[in-house]
C-alpha cells in the first residue's frame, strides 16, 4: 500500500500543477471509470525501459494511425469532417479495433498557411478531434507528418503527390521540376525526384529558416493544445511525434547516413525536445524517429542508423521507428505468403536499440496493402506482424522458450480512415485527377475500417486479427506473452501457436478457441493487470485458469475479486479482465481463452496444475 499512497502523492502534484495552467473546463471522469482508473491515466512516463501509467503499472500503447485523411486536402489536413466523425471513429476504434491509443497526424501545412502565422482555427478543429479520442479513454500522441516533404513540390499532372510543408515553404527553393523516371512505387521519389530530395535537404539545414518556422509552429501548436484541453484531457496526450519518417534528402559529400543522424537529426531532436519543454510538456516524451531506411528488410535499401551515437536517449525519449515488408510490398523478392516467426528478429531488434538507448520502443507504423496485386499476402503478413509485437518468440517455439518473450511491444497499425473508399481529392488539385478508391493518396488502400451505406463504421479486415487480447497495464512486470487469434487467410485458420500435445488439459480447455497467456511477476501494488478483451470473447465463454484462480464467466470487478471483468473507460463498450494480485515479487501466470463453454471444475482444476508446473519449469521463481 505505501507504493500506491507514494503514487497517488505524485498524481496529486501533478493534476494540481495542471489545473492551474490548463484549459478552464474542470476535469470531469469518464464514463465506466473504476476507483484505479484516474490516477493511472493521469500520466504516462518511460520508467526502466517501459511506459508506465500514473500508478507504475507497465502500459502497452495498442491502436491505429489517425488518419490519413491528414495528407489529402478534401478536409483541409484534418483527420475527418467534423468533430462528430471524429467521435463515431473514436467509439469504432476501440469496440471494433481494440485500440488504446492512436498516433494522432496532423499538418504543418495547415497549422502554418502563412509564414509566421499559426492558424488557430485549424488548431482549434485538431484539438476538438482529439477530444473525442480523448473522451473515449484513448491515449494520443500527436504527429507532425509528411510525405515527400510538400504536396506543392508536384505538378498537377503528377503521378504522384506529397504532403507536410506548407506552399510558401516550396516557394522559396528554386527546385527542379519534380520528376521521378520508372517509379512504380510512390515512396521512390524519396531518393530518386530531384525537386523532393532538395527541399527535404534544405530543411534539414535551415535554409531559409525552414527549420526554425517549423520548431516555432510546433511550439506554438502544443502551446495551443495543451492550453484547451483539461487537465485529465492533456494527460492522455502521452508524448508528440516531432517529424514522419526522416531522411535526409541528400547527403553531403563523404557524409553516411548514420553519421546524418548524428550531426543533424540528432540536434534536431533536441531541438524539437527543448520546444516541447517550453510548451509546458515536459513530463511528455518525444518519440523520435530515425533514418526511415535503417530497419529496411531490403539489403540494396538498408542504411546504417538506429540513432546509434545519441547515447542513452533516456525517459525523455521514446525509439519510435516504422516497419513495412518492402519484400513483400514488393511482389518480387517474397513471392509466398508470411510464416510463423517471419518479423521476430526484425522487431526484437527494435527491442534491442530501445533497451541500448535506455528507454522504451514503438512501431508507430506498420501495414501492408489490402488490395491489389500483393494483397493476398495481407492476412499472414499482418498476423506475423502482431506476433512479433507480442514476442520476439515464434509461436513454434513459444511453449517451449517463453522466458525469451522480451518485452511487449507497443505499435500504432497504418491505419484508421472511416472514408476509405468514398473520398473526393484532387489530387495536386487537378479536377481531372479526382481520387476517390482506398486512401485516395499515391495508390495506397491501407485502412483497416471504412463505412457502410448506412454511416456505420465496420472493419475490412478480419476481427480475430485486429481486436486483440494485450496485456494493456501490468501490475509489475510483464515476463512473457503470446496470443493465438485464430485469424483467418481466406477460409484457411492460421494457428501458430498451437498448445502442445504435453498440456492435454490446456489444449482440451483452449479447443478450437482463440487463447492468450500472460505471465508476470508482482510488484506490491493493490491495482489490478488489465488485458483488453476482445468482443470474441463474451463474458459467457470466457474462462481464465491462473495461479490467483481459476473461472468461467469471470464475475464483475471488485476490489476482493482475484480474476473478474469490467468495461473500459470512455463509454465504448469495450470490455477488460482484471487481475488483481497484491503481493510482491511472485511470479503469477493468466491463461485466458474462449474455447470452452462451462469447462468442468475437474478439467478447470487440471489444466492449473499443468500450467503450474509449466510455470514452474520455464522461469525462476
Amino acid at each position: 500500500m505505501s507504493r500506491l499512497r507514494t503514487r497517488w502523492l505524485g498524481v496529486l502534484v501533478l493534476v494540481t500543477g495542471f489545473l492551474t495552467t490548463a484549459g478552464s473546463q474542470p476535469a470531469t471522469a469518464l464514463p465506466d471509470e473504476l476507483w484505479f482508473d484516474a490516477p493511472a491515466a493521469a500520466t504516462l512516463t518511460v520508467e526502466n525501459g517501459r511506459f508506465t501509467d500514473g500508478l507504475g503499472r507497465e502500459v502497452v500503447l495498442r491502436g491505429y494511425n489517425v488518419s490519413g485523411e491528414t495528407k489529402l486536402k478534401e478536409n483541409n489536413g484534418l483527420p475527418f469532417a467534423s468533430v462528430a466523425d471524429a467521435r463515431k471513429s473514436a467509439t469504432a476504434l476501440r469496440a471494433l479495433g481494440g485500440g488504446n491509443s492512436v498516433r494522432f497526424l496532423l499538418s504543418w501545412a495547415y497549422a502554418e498557411p502563412v509564414r509566421g502565422q499559426v492558424d488557430t482555427a485549424y488548431l482549434s478543429a485538431a484539438t476538438d478531434q482529439m477530444r473525442a479520442f480523448l473522451d473515449a479513454g484513448i491515449r494520443v500522441y500527436p504527429d507532425f507528418h509528411q510525405d515527400l516533404y510538400s504536396r506543392w513540390l508536384f505538378d498537377p499532372d503528377s503521378w504522384y503527390t506529397g504532403d507536410g510543408a506548407p506552399k510558401w515553404a516550396v516557394d522559396l527553393g528554386d527546385y527542379p521540376d519534380e520528376y521521378c523516371g520508372i517509379c512504380p512505387f510512390w515512396g521512390q521519389n524519396i531518393t530518386s525526384n530531384e525537386a523532393v530530395k532538395q527541399a527535404t535537404y534544405d530543411f534539414w539545414h535551415n535554409e531559409y529558416g525552414l527549420q526554425d518556422a517549423f520548431l516555432d509552429t510546433a511550439q506554438k501548436t502544443m502551446a495551443y493544445v495543451k492550453q484547451n484541453l483539461t487537465a485529465t484531457q492533456f494527460a492522455g496526450v502521452v508524448g508528440f511525434d516531432p517529424w514522419n519518417e526522416p531522411h535526409a534528402g541528400t547527403y553531403d559529400s563523404g557524409q553516411t547516413s548514420r553519421a546524418w543522424e548524428k550531426d543533424v537529426l540528432w540536434p534536431f531532436y533536441v531541438k524539437f525536445r527543448a520546444r516541447m519543454d517550453a510548451a509546458g510538456w515536459q513530463t511528455k516524451p518525444a518519440f523520435v524517429e530515425p533514418n526511415l531506411f535503417w530497419n529496411a528488410n531490403l539489403d540494396f535499401q538498408k542504411q546504417e542508423g538506429g540513432l546509434l551515437d545519441a547515447g542513452t536517449m533516456g525517459p525523455r525519449f521514446v525509439f519510435n521507428t516504422h516497419f513495412y515488408d518492402q519484400k513483400a510490398i514488393s511482389g518480387v523478392f517474397m513471392w509466398g505468403k508470411a510464416e510463423d516467426g517471419q518479423y521476430a528478429g526484425d522487431f526484437g531488434t527494435v527491442r534491442d536499440r530501445a533497451s541500448a538507448a535506455g528507454t522504451t520502443g514503438i512501431i508507430s507504423e506498420f501495414g501492408h496493402p489490402l488490395t491489389g496485386s500483393v494483397s493476398d499476402k495481407a492476412p499472414t503478413v499482418y498476423k506475423a506482424m502482431y506476433q512479433a509485437l507480442d514476442s520476439r518468440v515464434k509461436g513454434a517455439n513459444w511453449w517451449s522458450d517463453p522466458a525469451g518473450s522480451g518485452p511487449v511491444l507497443s505499435g500504432s497499425q497504418w491505419q484508421w480512415d472511416i472514408y476509405n473508399g468514398r473520398h473526393r481529392e484532387l489530387m495536386n488539385d487537378n479536377p481531372d485527377k479526382v481520387q476517390t478508391e482506398g486512401d485516395a493518396w499515391n495508390g495506397e488502400d491501407l485502412s483497416a475500417v471504412r463505412l457502410d451505406d448506412a454511416g456505420k463504421a465496420v472493419l475490412r479486415q478480419d476481427a480475430r486479427l485486429l481486436d486483440r487480447v494485450y496485456p494493456s497495464a501490468t501490475a509489475g512486470r510483464s515476463v512473457a506473452f503470446t496470443y493465438e487469434d485464430r485469424s483467418r487467410d481466406g477460409s484457411t485458420t492460421l494457428t501458430w501457436n498451437p498448445v502442445p500435445s504435453s498440456l492435454p488439459n490446456v489444449r482440451q480447455l483452449v479447443g478450437s478457441g482463440q487463447y492468450a497467456l500472460l505471465v508476470w511477476r508482482s510488484d506490491g501494488s493493490s491495482e489490478p493487470t488489465e488485458l483488453h478483451l476482445p468482443a470474441s470473447f463474451p463474458n459467457a465463454s470466457t474462462t481464465v485458469v491462473s495461479d490467483l484462480g481459476t473461472t468461467a464467466s469471470p464475475p464483475a470487478y471488485t476490489r476482493t475479486t482475484p480474476i473478474a471483468t469490467a468495461a473500459e473507460p470512455g463509454g465504448t463498450g469495450s470490455r477488460r479482465l482484471l487481475l488483481t494480485a497484491a503481493d510482491s515479487g511472485t511470479l503469477h501466470y493468466a491463461l485466458v481463452t474462449n474455447g470452452a463453454t462451462a469447462p468442468s471444475a475437474s478439467l478447470l482444476s487440471a489444466a492449473r496444475t499443468e500450467l503450474s508446473s509449466w510455470a514452474a519449469s520455464e522461469f525462476t521463481q
